[in-house]
């Protein structure tokens, strides 16, 4: 398992290093096109690539000392630092946002004249197509590869994109009546989307940091557990998972017979990790503790010849998020 999450890792390292050379790139391109007209819209797009190149030049610091196996130092391995590396990208893209809105409300009061339009079109529309290709390609590697931070480069990447978007279309409204006034509207604009974009990330990576329940990769488990129930497996409680890096690390409680030999009750517990890991392509890692079953948990056990039944079969416990996640038997 190590050396293939170490393949997925050096995979995802050559592809940032890609988003890194073509950030630079792009960056080289918008100041130009910002130098040509002199549109604060422009420079909004200019310095969202400052913040891509030096968000994406931690990003990949982030992925390398990620990649790192497991030591004595860092049992649960180094897989925690993509929580900061896209903390440290969702402020930067924030600062860029505020940047950004004050420039254009000093641009108000102090106007000044707008040159090349048609050449800064072509420069912004061609830096926009590239970027979002680009976070595109980063997002499905990085939901692929369970790295959030390759997926968050890849949004901001694409947010870059649609950002662009928008300030071309105000370009060309500008190219056609000549309404100047609409450059800095437009740079606000974009300036808010950003500080949105920035709030977002950041909010995801202080969750992950703070080890906040991610409810839909709960409610994921839920489902996968209960379509493979084994009849031996009474119950399933306490069930939380962390997140580092790519590694998904799960606890949970469950209730087997009393009367099942170690070896048997290995087996089933090997079977619920086994689900876990199918559900996600290797990447979780169980621990799970068995507790003996009570004669409260008869009316629910589906086991059809239990020699030690106290009372008859009544109905099986629906599995939920819910009742899963409580530390109590059945959440009886």
């Amino acid at each position: 398992m190590e050396t293939d999450i170490s393949a997925k890792n050096k995979s995802n390292i050559k592809l940032q290093i890609w988003i890194l050379i073509i950030g630079v790139v792009l960056l080289i391109i918008k100041f130009s096109a910002f130098y040509l007209t002199g549109s604060n819209a422009i420079l909004t797009d200019a310095l969202e690539s400052i913040i891509n190149v030096l968000a994406g030049s931690f990003a990949l610091y982030s992925l390398i000392i990620s990649g790192r196996p497991r030591d004595e130092n860092h049992p649960y391995g180094h897989g925690k630092i993509e929580f900061i590396s896209a903390s440290m990208e969702g402020g930067l893209i924030g600062i860029a946002g505020i940047a950004i809105i004050g420039k254009s409300i000093y641009n108000f009061f102090h106007p000044h004249e707008l040159s090349n339009l048609d050449i800064g079109i072509i420069l912004t529309a061609s830096s926009g197509i590239i970027n979002y290709l680009i976070g595109r390609i980063a997002v499905k590697k990085g939901i692929q590869s369970h790295s959030l931070t390759l997926e968050a480069d890849g949004k901001h990447l694409q947010s870059d994109a649609y950002s662009s978007a928008g300030i071309l279309i105000g370009l060309l409204i500008m190219l056609l009546t000549g309404y100047q006034w609409l450059d800095n509207v437009l740079a606000i604009l974009f300036g808010v989307i950003i500080l949105i974009t920035g709030y977002r990330i950041l909010g995801k990576s202080v969750a992950g940091i703070m080890d906040e329940a991610d409810y839909g990769l709960l409610d994921k488990m839920v489902i996968a557990l209960s379509n493979n129930r084994s009849k031996k497996c009474i119950d399933v409680h306490n069930l939380r998972a962390i997140k580092y890096g790519s590694m998904l690390h799960i606890d949970c409680h469950v209730t087997v017979p009393w009367y099942l030999s170690v070896k048997e009750s290995d087996e089933e517990l090997n079977h619920i990790e086994n689900t876990l890991n199918k559900l996600f392509e290797n990447h979780a890692e169980a621990i799970i503790h068995p507790d003996p079953c009570l004669p409260l948990s008869c009316p629910h056990c589906l086991l059809d010849k239990c020699p030690e039944r106290s009372v008859a079969f009544e109905k099986p416990v629906i599995w939920t998020l819910q009742n899963l996640m409580k530390n109590r038997k059945h959440s009886l």
